[in-house]
């Protein structure tokens, strides 16, 4: 695969990049295995989803930080819980044959390691997932949202079908925030519509699925259904994702997300130097 970035790299030199597209429940993200630099990931992420339209995202992976089993950096410095379940049962396919196996995978927008449960023999995977630092109310065009605020993305959960007028309203809102990224979730029973976009890169993307607004959106459902352990199965548009979170006395505790995830062959990235294209 080439991809023309005059830009990129040293003059008379071409760069070969080693990515692997992964597929976790409908979520398709490209990951780039060797160094970028990170002030080159934002227009170098905006190539690689023009080159290749089924890729909805772009992850980095780099060295640990935190003595994590490897880390990774997604394109915009946000939070992507479906690259966690989709590196961490990477990592672990490289380690193991099979089995059920446990990682601590280092991630931006996550403060800490975040544990993941890669089934290998059943291509699925989880994560326990970070809470929200904060979980609000929100009204958008006279509709009552729910607005979540996490480290590294903020999604606003909104219990109505798709609708483009909302979309713009929610959209303007969340990009006030200040977040990295930020997502527009369409909460229709048990079916979501997420639509993220990112920041740097000025990317929107009606996502396959989306893990952090699974976890958004299962904070809205449990804290209105009250105490207790709440999991819900959220229909996606190219996948579904397990989504639990417990509440309690009437906070957050805990939460995590699962399902599927796939892998394409291993692929090589040609980048022409800056003389090429």
């Amino acid at each position: 695969m080439m991809v023309s970035l005059q830009w990129y790299g040293e003059e008379g030199d071409s760069m070969h990049l080693r990515i692997r597209l992964a597929n976790p429940a409908g979520n398709i993200t490209l990951f780039v295995l060797d160094p970028v630099d990170p002030a080159a990931r934002p227009a170098l992420s905006a190539a690689l989803m023009r080159r290749d339209p089924s890729v909805e995202q772009v992850a980095f992976v780099t060295a640990p930080k935190s003595g994590g089993a490897g880390r990774f950096e997604m394109m915009g410095g946000e939070f992507c819980g479906n690259a966690c379940r989709a590196f961490g049962f990477l990592l672990a396919r490289e380690r193991f044959s099979g089995g059920v196996h446990t990682l601590a995978v280092e991630a931006s927008g996550a403060a800490s390691p975040v544990t993941v449960t890669a089934d290998l023999d059943a291509g699925h995977s989880s994560a326990a997932m970070p809470l929200p630092r904060a979980v609000s109310p929100c009204f958008v065009g006279g509709l009552r949202g729910t607005l979540a605020e996490f480290e590294g993305i903020n999604h606003l959960v909104l219990p109505h079908g798709y609708n483009e007028e909302l979309l713009r309203a929610g959209q303007a809102l969340l990009a006030q925030t200040g977040a990295e990224a930020w997502g527009v979730l369409f909460l229709e029973g048990l079916s979501m519509i997420p639509v993220v976009t990112v920041r740097s890169t000025g990317t929107t993307v009606f996502e396959g699925s989306c893990g952090s607004g699974s976890v958004a959106a299962a904070c809205a459902l449990g804290l209105a259904a009250g105490e207790g352990e709440h999991c819900c199965a959220l229909r996606q548009p190219r996948g579904t994702i397990l989504a639990a979170v417990t509440v309690r006395e009437g906070s957050l505790s805990a939460a995590s997300i699962g399902g599927s995830v796939s892998f394409g062959e291993p692929d090589v990235l040609t980048l022409p130097d800056k003389g090429e294209g």
